[in-house]
């Protein structure tokens, strides 16, 4: 498991580190990643997601969005970009977003609608898995803490390019294309591969999945409270000049502080802890590295290496262009980041690229390049595993909407980006 490969790889680290003749590193700064306010963001976050399970919360909204615009199977696709887009902000695990909480509500709804996984996929389940791989796919890179990859990988643009990105300015930039692409991915599905049935009788769905969960709750009331808060904390924390992190830390303490999760759903909570491990062990190497120069030194090798003079934005296009086709290979998103990233990061720096340009391109085709397969992130195996999917169709419908994303985010993408630069937003 990567938490272990980790801890080993700070073990070994803190060995070398502490035998180094001249000390010019203590072994706690391996160590200097699980005091990061990043690492913590993360966690914290991880537990506001963990109540939207325990409290049913998130259940609630998918059978009011089922009821709202469930009355066809295209606006049941529409329904999982809803759903995705509410949730993605409090839950850095598109794994436990798509796979925990979207999966079982819409398997159930295609089960109810007469579709098996052997017996009648086509007749609409198999739309519906795609739109909820494919909208999580979007939503990731929505956000920065959408997925846990994007706090490690903007710690890395940190460090290589020296690049600042608030919470703010990452939704923003990633705002325009991400909702033009969660509006068309539905109806791309729905036009490649149009399930059997049209019409949905949503309302006696909607109606009994919420008789099934009751009135709504007090921890619900708290939890909606305390989630828009958090939202407006992330937000506007560089106008408030309040840490991020620090929003994160207050959100999990007023949690457990009003009852909405305990302390043992904190400790029950593997994600976040596997999350904790993985993280600040990496981030801690990263901040090593960068202390010893070490991306300094592979900037020089890639400067006397390679020509770019002169055509920055051609570098730019076959940077972000080579980050889509090598994504493919990785079954991580995490392993991309940590093997890749710098790679491409190092290549933009000596190259000539714009910089904030294909810093924000870079992060967000980490999340949208994993499209392609049915193993690109964690979510992959687990909804293609329910049995509706062929490969042949999901890498199809796959490519499509990643080739269709790239060109946006290299079009509609950089000209809002270039705006939000001019007005000072980036």
């Amino acid at each position: 498991p990567e938490p272990v490969v980790l801890l080993i790889a700070v073990a070994a680290s803190m060995v070398v580190v502490g035998n180094l003749s001249d000390g010019a590193f203590k072994t706690t700064a391996v160590l200097s990643g699980y005091s990061s306010g990043t690492t913590w963001l993360v966690f914290s976050a991880f537990t506001l997601s963990a109540a939207f399970v325990t409290t049913g919360l998130g259940k609630r909204i998918a059978y009011l969005l089922i009821g709202k615009i469930g009355n066809t199977t295209l606006g049941l696709g529409y329904v999982t970009v809803f759903l995705d887009l509410v949730l993605a902000p409090a839950t850095p695990s598109n794994t436990a977003r798509a796979g925990g909480i979207v999966l079982p509500i819409i398997n159930s709804v295609a089960v109810a609608l007469g579709s098996e996984p052997e017996k009648s996929p086509r007749r609409v389940g198999h739309y519906l898995m795609m739109s909820i791989y494919m909208v999580t796919k979007t939503t990731s890179y929505m956000f920065f803490t959408a997925m846990a990859g994007n706090i490690l990988a903007l710690k890395m643009i940190n460090d290589i390019l020296h690049l600042q990105i608030s919470w703010g300015g990452w939704a923003l930039a990633a705002g325009l294309p991400g909702i033009i692409m969660l509006l068309v991915t539905p109806l791309v599905i729905y036009t490649m591969y149009p399930p059997e049935i049209k019409k949905v009788d949503n309302k006696t769905i909607a109606k009994a999945g919420l008789a099934e969960l009751g009135p709504m709750k007090i921890r619900e009331k708290m939890l909606l409270g305390v989630f828009v808060l958090a939202l407006l904390g992330w937000i506007f924390s560089k106008s408030l000049g309040v840490d991020e992190s620090t929003v994160a830390i207050v959100v999990m303490a007023t949690m457990l502080l009003l009852g909405i999760v305990t302390w043992e759903d904190v400790v029950k909570n593997k994600g976040g802890w596997n999350t904790l491990i993985w993280y600040g062990g990496i981030i801690g190497l990263s901040s090593l590295l960068s202390k010893v120069k070490f991306f300094e030194w592979l900037a020089e090798v890639f400067k006397n290496n390679l020509a770019f003079d002169g055509h920055g934005n051609v570098a730019f296009f076959v940077i972000i262009f080579l980050s889509i086709i090598v994504r493919y290979f990785f079954a991580s998103g995490s392993a991309y980041i940590v093997a890749m990233l710098p790679v491409f990061a190092m290549l933009a720096n000596v190259s000539g690229a714009p910089l904030m340009l294909t810093a924000l391109a870079l992060l967000f085709s980490n999340s949208y390049g994993g499209m392609v397969t049915h193993y690109g992130g964690a979510a992959g195996p687990v909804i293609f595993g329910v049995g509706y999917n062929d490969i042949k169709s999901w890498w199809l419908v796959g490519a499509v909407l990643t080739i269709l994303t790239f060109l946006v985010h290299i079009t509609l993408g950089v000209w809002w980006w270039n705006m939000l630069i001019g007005w000072n937003m980036l």
